[in-house]
């Protein structure tokens, strides 16, 4: 748990500096290789979605496995084996990017409707060329909302339960999907498995990060809302997860989310989740971004009750 705590601290103190050595990326490139490999052998759609299976198992293996044996050969060295572990538990962490990517869309917002759309890109599966400022305000409230759950709780949750491995195996996962797993013609069938594993582990942590959402809200935002939208909408969205901690912001913020948008060239309609209560400005980035923080640290004082 002094390793968690240290990490969550390194996080919030370091975040990920792009030039820093990080697994996601090795993950990322491999993805890439995987992608390469899997159509260039594959001679029909139905042999295509075998290799999203295949995928799938070989880097859930890699990403626990790796990072288990690593750590049982260091246990004989006991400071080495704690430093290694606080940094595979720091890399699975990535509030204060989260935190750090919404501000820059905030702030490229702030010089221009053009900028605010380049940074957007960045960070969003979405098309962002035709979107209005209201539009780009919403995507970025809904991106800190999701990846509170994916960025966040859910692998301090993985962490927690079965340890760093956990947590760099869901992380793997996360990445596999938000590479792969999208229902358009070109990823449907090598996405498909990748789309449905991640739905499968991200099912507590949706849930979770949504109900910690409000509690973690009580005296700062409007709870009573939070738990309404959240019981009425939380299936308002494509994804059977996202819809959750969408959903409790939605409510806490008293703003409308939601709605259609162009993802690699296809358009995906979408319901909408809340209620227009509040004209949606600038300040509900700076919101959700609180939000993110204040559900993280009333993870960790659960978790420390739990533990002691």
């Amino acid at each position: 748990m002094i390793d968690l705590l240290i990490a969550v601290f390194l996080d919030f103190i370091v975040g990920d500096p792009y030039n820093f050595p990080h697994p996601v990326k090795l993950m990322g490139k491999l993805i890439s290789f995987e992608e390469k490999v899997a159509r260039r052998i594959s001679k029909s759609n139905e042999v295509l979605k075998l290799m999203g299976l295949i995928v799938v198992c070989v880097n859930v293996f890699l990403g626990f496995c790796i990072p288990f044996v690593l750590l049982k050969l260091l246990i004989p060295y006991r400071i080495l084996y704690r430093i290694v572990n606080i940094y595979l538990i720091y890399t699975c962490i990535a509030a204060r990017s989260l935190d750090y990517e919404a501000n820059m869309v905030k702030g490229e917002l702030d010089k221009g409707i053009i900028q605010g759309r380049e940074r957007l890109s960045y960070i969003v599966g979405r098309e962002t060329s035709n979107l209005n400022e209201e539009e780009i305000i919403k995507a970025t409230v809904e991106t800190i909302s999701e990846n509170t759950s994916d960025g966040v709780i859910g692998p301090l949750i993985y962490v927690v339960l079965l340890g760093a491995p956990a947590g760099l195996a869901y992380k793997f996962i996360n990445t596999m999907d938000s590479m792969l797993g999208y229902m358009n013609d070109k990823y449907k069938y090598l996405g498909y498995f990748p789309a449905k594993i991640d739905d499968l582990f991200n099912f507590l942590p949706a849930r979770f990060t949504a109900i910690l959402m409000n509690i973690s809200s009580i005296g700062r935002f409007d709870v009573i809302n939070g738990v309404k939208i959240l019981v009425r909408d939380k299936r308002n969205h494509k994804s059977p997860n996202s819809g959750y901690p969408e959903s409790a912001t939605a409510g806490l913020l008293g703003i409308q989310l939601g709605g259609g948008n162009y993802y690699h060239g296809t358009y995906v309609d979408k319901p909408y989740i809340g209620d227009p209560i509040n004209e949606v400005n600038k300040e509900h980035i700076k919101r959700s971004i609180e939000i993110m923080y204040r559900t993280e640290i009333v993870f960790i004082i659960f978790a420390l009750l739990i533990y002691f």
